[in-house]
């Protein structure tokens, strides 16, 4: 959980009321927060020739990204106090009906495709506000963007570069311009070599480093504002003089590139000449007909159920009560009025963590009081979860493998490229396993895409416990797969080894046997069952398999017949000598996998 610093005093002025370290705690324990540290009776460090002020560090929840700064913190707290209205955000209208424009090049989409902006425009920067103006910026960078990699966030100050406004990717030798603080101008490799030992920067540099094109804004005169996500340019940087900023993000993914504006905008907006009022900006974008305006801060609409809500906390209470208690954690809440089980809310722009009614019906329970839910919560409540089916059909499998005499393991997800194929005999072809981008060590490349190379590094890492070795595991595996989202899926396996001075084999066999009869798959054997199995029943049947990491002519293929249909499950046989020797075994080993989501 991300642990946040705030003035002690002026948040308490802010808030309209001193309050003791304890009353503070209890503040912060029924809004859902915690207060980590009050630094008042601590060792405070020296600033500037004075001594820090004292200090409030609250720790708030991770997908909170509106409590990651003084503003959000205060604001939300006055409102679940009743201290303060919901403030209404808008975007200006401006009177000659000309917004800044960002102009978006197709060549960013070999990079950095996302780009989104908004101003703010008459800002009041004191010292206090200015400082936590960056430390959101650097807050949501570590958190949401995920180090820069995902999302960054460029400011600027608006009076010093002139729009419109230009998001291109261009080879690093092309790129030229002096960086923030800086003096020199440099080009996009000179200024790579220059921040390579930055204790800040040089952490960023990987993420574009070995790209053909960098990404950059330009003004209208060339000028350029920043080159994502390293680094501003010096000429546009902003300052507690600064009165407009124009705020730019450049993004990987969509979503979390609207978050952080939002997040930015209506955190700051209320310092602005009329408060939460947010000038937007039009991104440009012929290319590929995605023109739109920046940012989207209307509220989002959705329903909650009454009976759910008073389900999961074991409460009794009416729309209107509800509705009551919605307002305090910040929503728009009314209820339905031709369908009383039902509310009507809008939730906040700054509410990126709302999702499902369960939110909903969470933040009803902050509202109400932990402490005031009934004593009998939460086994009468509905919020008991029941484990997913694949999960289910995971412990029927280990529990199974147990009782047979086995010994369950769990390795690392991640190993090394040279395990997860050479070793095993087996080729990458580039469209299987999930690579690290930057991986810290050898030992950590690629998403594994068998078990095996986790069962044999254990054998290989107690070989000299005594013989022979049964052990198992239940886990998933990743393959690439690019027509999802997330480019990537994983697979639920069983897997087992046994390492002993005799094969084994038909111990393994005679696993796999009691693991699908459990699973009530019957063995077919010959032509003659192939023909004659139901087509409704789960049958499976086996065949010899050719293949490098066993040895030839011992092992076979599982095929799995459901409604007719023949898949290919898994594999069992003894591993090659050559195998064995990679993971310096010097006893046979004979294992078995299989993907028991066919199983389903």
């Amino acid at each position: 959980m991300p642990t946040i610093s705030v003035d002690k005093a002026a948040l308490f002025k802010e808030l309209g009321q001193e309050y003791t370290t304890e009353e503070f705690d209890e503040l912060c324990f029924e809004f859902g927060i915690e207060l980590d540290e009050d630094t008042t009776n601590s060792d405070r460090p020296i600033v500037d020739g004075k001594q820090e002020p004292p200090q409030l560090k609250i720790e708030v929840p991770a997908n909170r990204y509106d409590l990651l700064c003084f503003e959000g913190i205060a604001l939300s707290l006055n409102i679940f106090l009743g201290r303060k209205p919901l403030p209404e955000y808008k975007l200006a209208e401006l009177s000659n009906g000309e917004l800044q424009s960002i102009i978006v090049k197709e060549d960013t989409t070999k990079i950095r495709p996302y780009v989104s902006g908004a101003i703010l425009r008459n800002v009041k920067f004191d010292q206090a506000r200015y400082e936590s103006f960056i430390s959101l910026q650097d807050k949501l960078h570590q958190n949401l963007a995920r180090q820069r990699t995902l999302v960054s966030i460029g400011t600027h100050d608006l009076d010093a570069v002139q729009g419109p406004f230009t998001y291109e990717a261009l080879p690093p030798k092309d790129i030229k311009f002096v960086p923030l603080n800086q003096t020199q101008e440099m080009d996009g490799e000179e200024l790579m070599t220059f921040y390579e030992k930055h204790q800040q920067l040089g952490k960023y540099l990987h993420i574009i480093r070995d790209s053909p094109v960098y990404p950059v804004i330009y003004d209208s005169n060339r000028t350029v504002c920043s080159l994502p996500p390293i680094i501003n340019g010096d000429r546009s940087k902003i300052s507690l003089n600064t009165t407009n900023v124009l705020i730019e993000i450049t993004a990987l993914d969509k979503t979390k590139l609207e978050i952080v504006n939002r997040m930015m905008v209506t955190m700051f907006s209320q310092y602005t000449a009329e408060p939460f009022t947010i000038e937007p900006v039009k991104i440009v974008s012929d290319h590929n007909n995605q023109t739109r305006i920046t940012p989207d801060i209307a509220p989002r609409a959705t329903q909650a159920e009454v009976s759910y809500i008073n389900q999961c906390c074991g409460l009794n209470l009416t729309p209107v009560e509800i509705c009551n208690l919605l307002r305090k954690m910040a929503y728009h809440a009314k209820p339905t009025t031709n369908a009383p089980n039902l509310i009507n809310l809008e939730i906040p722009p700054t509410r990126a963590d709302i999702l499902h009614q369960c939110d909903i019906m969470e933040d009803v329970a902050i509202a109400h009081g932990f402490n005031a839910l009934p004593r009998s919560f939460p086994s009468k409540s509905g919020t008991i979860a029941q484990p997913l089916p694949i999960n289910k059909l995971s412990d029927i499998v280990r529990v199974e493998a147990a009782m047979a005499g086995w010994s369950e393991v769990l390795p690392l997800i991640l190993c090394s490229h040279d395990e997860n194929f050479s070793w095993l005999n087996r080729k990458d072809d580039g469209n299987t396993a999930v690579k690290l981008a930057n991986p810290k060590t050898m030992e950590f490349q690629v998403v594994r895409t068998s078990l095996l190379p986790g069962l044999l590094k254990t054998i290989r890492e107690n070989k000299s416990h005594s013989v022979p070795m049964k052990i198992f595991e239940v886990s998933d595996v990743a393959f690439k797969d690019l027509s999802l989202e997330r480019k990537s899926r994983n697979e639920r396996h069983f897997a087992a080894a046994w390492y002993g001075k005799t094969s084994g084999f038909e111990v393994v066999h005679g696993l796999l046997d009691r693991v699908l009869a459990m699973l009530k798959s019957a063995f077919i054997t010959g032509e003659e069952g192939l023909e004659n199995s139901a087509v409704g029943d789960s049958q499976y049947y086996i065949k010899e398999l050719d293949d490098p990491t066993y040895f030839p002519g011992h092992s076979a293929s599982i095929h799995l017949r459901i409604g007719g249909r023949d898949h290919v499950v898994g594999a069992f046989g003894i591993l090659h000598p050559t195998v064995l020797e990679k993971y310096e075994l010097r006893y046979p080993v004979s294992t078995l996998e299989i993907n028991i989501e066919a199983f389903l």
